[in-house]
Formats: structure tokens, sequence, C-alpha cells
């Protein structure tokens, strides 16, 4: 699956993943290979991009806000702001 993270300012992350798990505004959600097409606004918390089926290579990212895009086995992710 291709991953895409952005903010206004750059670009964080590019590149195939296994999976991205997300902090929706109702609760936490996976997003894995072949997901169907959806969009859905992001909440402050922790993004985990787990970049193999093991799960023992995963980067975190700490985002206030934002909104994400799946379609046709590539995640678009837009946020506002990426906490120190």
């Amino acid at each position: 699956m291709e991953l895409e993270i952005l903010t206004p300012e750059k670009k964080l992350f590019s590149g195939d993943v296994y999976g991205i798990q997300l902090p929706g505004i109702s609760g936490s959600f996976e997003v894995l290979e072949k997901h169907a097409p959806m969009v859905s606004a992001l909440g402050a918390g922790k993004m985990k991009v787990l970049n193999d089926k093991s799960g023992s290579n995963v980067t975190t990212f700490s985002i206030q806000g934002g909104f994400m895009e799946v379609l046709n086995n590539r995640v678009v992710v837009l946020v506002e702001r990426v906490a120190d």
C-alpha cells in the first residue's frame, strides 16, 4: 500500500507500507492493504505507520488533527501539525 503524509510545510513520509493506525475523531482505526475507499477527519493523537507485517518496524508521529483519504490502495494523510 502506498502512503503519503503531508503537512502545510512539507512532506513527512512517502513510501510503501503494510498499514497505518490513525486517531479518528470518534476513535482510533487502522487501514491495511486493499482497504475500501474512504475519507475521514482525524483528531489529535498518535499516528503509527506499520512498515512491515510483523509489526516490529513502526514509525510514530504525534499529530494535531487533519484528514485522510484511501483510494486505489493509496492513502494520503493531510495533517495540520506534527507535535515536537
